[in-house]
């Protein structure tokens, strides 16, 4: 197979013009936002920037799945992946007005709620020994560093592995090494993740803890980048090289692991839900003392109805886990679904009232839209296909099961 006969078609470059077109424009008009009301701006802003997040470090994991577990559902969406990955210097120019300009709108409180940046010393509301030393100001920058630093590492590291694959496809040694680095590779991520939900999203309300909290934004970036990569290959396969190479099984595999990252995530919002109610206790209930009564309890139904029960049962069907129109059309929705049920974990510390702002619409098209022309621009760097892999001729060989 010739590099040249698997680089990106020309619907790549359209992709890139149009979404960093719109995401420019609408980071034009999210700055009035800023300008007028910086409060409402930043609380979008951290939902926005958690959902492209977990497109990226959620493309990551899935880079490190695959080459732990050497499943062939990987090898198709490789390419997407790395080029997902690579989108994470973005990612840190993101944070950038959070760690700058948002820590006082976010994490300052609202109303008589005290914040972990304008604590009290000692009385009601005042933190714990614990929490003075942690959630502080340093720590906060400090522990940021080394999430990114942790990411980009692992970025680096399978990316320039895949490229020496395609350079020395022979090299059988490689590919233990990317067996090596894969497992500890995923536990360091998942690590990261979780103390970084914790920082930038469990500490808007300092008082309120989970243990599960992070694995929650685990299993829905996981969701995230999934649902991205079947939209990917659905797209990229209407014209060739990818017409020719992906194939029902292919949609069916993908299908199948979607299905299982979305019970992932229900099993875990359950179980954290089990446990909180079960246990009745003042500072644990009032996380969902906020999120399950008036307005936000209607957010909570729709997103237990079209976040898990819609597509769990549509995705248990094998028709449309093989169909190349409806699955994708699932997949986008379930990015959309993401966004909601951001929306449901950070908004409530700031508002009683579950009604989005326009800066809630402005803010994802924005850095999504940038995202997405980022993300278009790296795949069109390197084939579409890990043409070094070993299994990538069985991984693509025509046959229906």
């Amino acid at each position: 197979m010739a590099a040249q006969e698997y680089q990106a078609p020309e619907s790549v470059s359209r992709v890139q013009q149009r979404a960093l077109t719109i995401g420019g424009v609408a980071l034009l008009v999210s700055i009035l936002g800023a300008v007028r009301s910086p409060r409402d701006f930043y609380q979008s802003y951290l939902m926005s920037f958690l959902l492209i997040l977990g497109l990226t470090v959620g493309s990551l994991g899935l880079v490190m799945l695959q080459h732990l577990t050497s499943g062939h559902w990987g090898i198709i969406i490789r390419r997407p992946l790395e080029s997902a990955t690579r989108v994470l210097p973005l990612m840190v120019v993101a944070f950038l007005p959070i760690a700058i300009f948002g820590m006082k709108h976010l994490y300052s409180g609202h109303g008589d709620e005290k914040g972990w940046l304008n604590a009290p010393p000692t009385g009601e509301g005042a933190l714990s020994d614990f929490q003075k030393n942690y959630l502080t100001t340093s720590g906060f920058y400090t522990r940021a560093a080394i999430y990114f630093v942790v990411w980009l590492a692992l970025m680096f590291i399978f990316n320039i592995l895949s490229k020496q694959q395609d350079a020395n496809p022979e090299d059988r040694a490689l590919r233990l090494r990317f067996k090596m680095l894969a497992g500890p590779g995923i536990i360091l991520y998942v690590f990261a993740m979780s103390f970084a939900a914790i920082d930038w999203a469990m500490s808007l309300s300092p008082h309120w803890a989970s243990t599960i909290y992070g694995f929650l934004f685990v299993a829905g970036q996981l969701i995230s980048s999934m649902s991205f990569m079947i939209a990917v290959v659905v797209l990229l396969a209407r014209s060739e090289p990818f017409a020719s190479v992906l194939q029902k099984r292919h949609l069916h595999d993908l299908g199948k692991l979607l299905l299982a990252f979305v019970m992932l995530w229900a099993y875990f919002d359950f179980s954290q839900l089990l446990i909180i109610w079960s246990g009745n206790q003042p500072e644990e209930i009032s996380f969902y003392r906020t999120r399950l009564y008036g307005g936000w309890g209607v957010v909570a139904v729709i997103v237990l109805v079209f976040h898990f029960f819609v597509p769990f049962f549509l995705l248990l069907s094998q028709d449309v886990k093989r169909n190349s129109k409806v699955l994708p059309r699932i997949a986008i929705w379930l990015i959309f679904m993401r966004l909601v049920d951001l929306y449901w974990m950070t908004r409530p510390e700031f508002t009683s009232r579950a009604m989005p702002t326009w800066l809630d619409i402005v803010l994802p098209l924005a850095l999504g839209g940038l995202w997405l022309g980022f993300f278009a621009f790296n795949l069109k760097q390197c084939p579409l296909l890990p043409l070094g892999d070993p299994d990538l001729a069985e991984a693509i060989e025509h046959h229906e099961h």
